[in-house]
């Protein structure tokens, strides 16, 4: 499943200002692109706002498209080719294209949005509707729904949907975007773009230490959402972790031990001390996370091992999950290089669990 993107937790906050903006989403990709079908950007009259299509000619010609939108006040749905050969003009080359559709007037659906980031922080999956009514040759009028996902209901609820939900399920189960045509009785041809979102994997970072701060900033970055854990209050701090979902104070251990730990959740432990990293480590080795990593070298991890399975903690096969020395091998040395590690080592394990594979420990 796809997780969410950061922008939709953030474009609510640039529609609140009121100011003349335009959305811009790639619904459909062909070929080579520099950008995938779901990648959105949001345009003042001065430029790029937030988000990204990819950069480029993509993005610059969205960007006049939104200006002119934005002076007109008209949404459109129009077709870029990217299917250039001359090296040296001024044209894409990719060889695919894309279909772009700009909402002149987001401000409309700021319910809508705020219904689906509700929806995500409180970690419950959905698909957004994005009906598209042809009105003129690439004007469009735009409707959206958010549809959350309802424990054990395979369906759609909204009877205004019931017509395309075999679409709906199907986005669902592949977990990706997709664009989909139907013709009413009687009614105009409709576009629906359907775009199933997921909560972001949690990030669990036993430690505020110095490489809990970096492998943090960097784990925002990468789509995960933070949370921190130390029984420090002047380092597990909103100053230290400004991007940090939540901060915990308090026995690393527990705290551990307390938290949710579901199959996308990924742990980090990075404590202070190995007495600090055994109590986390021993709280969440038997748990679904989709990824644990301790910091240490091979000789720690190898003593640990032994106690581990000699006291009845874990079993082979479960200690045999621990990402150990921690992060991929890139021979660092300083706590940047040594995050950069981590957080490459985290996006490795989701992209593989993505694809139904497993990483392989060290």
């Amino acid at each position: 499943m796809e997780k969410i993107k950061n922008f939709y937790l953030r474009v609510d906050r640039w529609l609140e200002r009121r100011e003349p903006l335009a959305l811009a989403t790639i619904v459909e990709a062909r070929g080579s692109t520099p950008q995938v079908a779901g990648a959105s950007a949001l345009f003042s009259r001065k430029g790029l706002i937030s988000g990204t299509l990819g950069g480029g000619l993509v993005e610059a010609n969205a960007q006049k498209k939104a200006s002119h939108c934005l002076k007109e006040g008209k949404s459109l749905c129009y077709q870029f080719e990217l299917g250039g050969d001359d090296l040296a003009a001024d044209e894409a080359i990719c060889g695919g294209s894309v279909s772009i559709l700009i909402d002149a007037s987001p401000l409309k659906h700021l319910d809508t949005f705020a219904l689906l980031k509700k929806s995500l922080l409180s970690r419950r999956a959905g698909v957004m509707v994005s009906g598209i009514r042809p009105v003129s040759p690439q004007g469009v009028s735009i409707t959206r729904r958010w549809l959350e996902d309802k424990a054990g209901a395979g369906g759609v609820a909204d009877a205004d949907f019931s017509s395309i939900e075999k679409e709906i399920r199907k986005a669902r189960r592949a977990g990706t975007p997709r664009l989909v045509k139907f013709k009413g009785k009687g009614r105009q041809d409709m576009l629906y773009f359907l775009e199933p979102l997921f909560p972001l994997p949690q990030l669990v970072i036993a430690g505020a230490g110095h490489i809990g701060q970096a492998v943090a900033h960097l784990g925002s970055l990468l789509d995960f959402a933070v949370t921190v854990i130390d029984d420090r209050a002047e380092f597990a701090s909103r100053e230290r972790f400004p991007e940090a979902e939540a901060i915990i104070v308090g026995d690393i251990g527990k705290a551990v031990a307390d938290f949710a730990i579901a199959s996308d959740t990924y742990i980090v432990i990075v404590t202070r001390g190995h007495s600090h990293d055994a109590e986390a480590l021993r709280a969440c080795i038997r748990s679904p996370a989709a990824y644990i990593g301790m910091i240490g070298s091979r000789r720690k991890l190898s003593l640990m091992r032994s106690k581990f399975i000699a006291e009845g903690w874990a079993t082979e096969a479960q200690f045999g999950r621990v990402h150990g020395p921690i992060g991929l091998a890139i021979e660092s040395t300083t706590v940047a290089e040594i995050a950069v590690s981590i957080a490459a080592e985290l996006v490795l394990v989701r992209s593989q669990a993505g694809k139904g594979k497993t990483a392989g420990q060290k």
